[in-house]
């Protein structure tokens, strides 16, 4: 019964998707929880098969995330979105995806699981162990930089409108991935003080790190859903999307 169940997960997960031929749901586990991210593998890869692991924002694994997957394997990367919540435990409003998120930033070291648990996916569908890039959108960004704060195997991160702030009591240890951060220059959501403290830990760290800001961008800048009203503090911004994602092939084509 337990296999059958899979098998019909499965299957709805790929319908939806169907048009996107190169997206595989791959499953994993946790333990005993299910986990389902999806794999995207180049027709054509670069010479030397480097990844992209994704993490996706708080709503969980969405289309902007496989969109994302797709575009960056046509360019010739292995690309692995996680899955971070869980079968079973993707948040249906913004309310649960605040706590679902809160609680991950409150426990980060269960987060760093969750990401080495994709991390190790991607690799085991052929992606480049020692070419590695992980990229987050919001919540995502904070785990891009989470993997960054204590060291995945991997080259670099781009953190896409991700939360900076980290616990005061942790120990600022060295960085030795590649850092990119890509911020709304009006993003409400992080203060000038947080700013200002992630960037001294940046230092600290003896970080090589960047900080691109986009002007009359706030929150959520990459997503389409997110309506085009800078007043509620989270909103589309066309140029900045676009500039964004030209800094972040940039970075990719450098760092592997």
């Amino acid at each position: 019964m337990k296999t059958i169940f899979r098998i019909i997960l499965l299957l709805t997960l790929v319908i939806p998707t169907i048009s996107k031929a190169q997206l595989k749901p791959i499953e994993y586990h946790d333990g005993s929880q299910i986990q389902i991210g999806f794999i995207s593998k180049p027709e054509k890869a670069v010479k030397n098969k480097a990844g992209i692991l994704i993490l996706p924002a708080w709503m969980g694994i969405d289309e902007h995330a496989k969109e994302t997957a797709l575009e960056l394997s046509k360019l010739g990367y292995f690309t692995f979105v996680a899955d971070i919540y869980g079968v079973g435990n993707k948040p249906t409003n913004y309310s649960e995806a605040g706590q679902k998120a809160g609680y991950f930033k409150k426990n980060i070291n269960e987060y760093h699981k969750k990401i080495q648990l994709a991390l190790d996916q991607l690799i085991a569908q052929g992606a480049n162990p020692d070419k590695i890039v992980v990229i987050g959108y919001c919540f995502g960004g904070t785990g891009a930089i989470e993997a960054a704060r204590i060291n995945m195997k991997v080259k670099g991160i781009v953190s896409f409108h991700g939360g900076l702030g980290r616990d005061d009591l942790r120990t600022i240890e060295p960085i030795l991935p590649r850092v990119l951060v890509l911020h709304g220059a009006d993003d409400p959501y992080e203060s000038e003080a947080e700013i200002k403290a992630f960037q001294n830990e940046m230092r600290k760290a003896n970080s090589d790190w960047e900080m691109v800001y986009y002007s009359n961008a706030v929150h959520s800048f990459t997503d389409k859903g997110a309506g085009l009203d800078n007043s509620k503090g989270a909103a589309y911004n066309e140029k900045a999307d676009k500039r964004s994602w030209k800094s972040m092939i940039k970075f990719l084509q450098e760092v592997l």
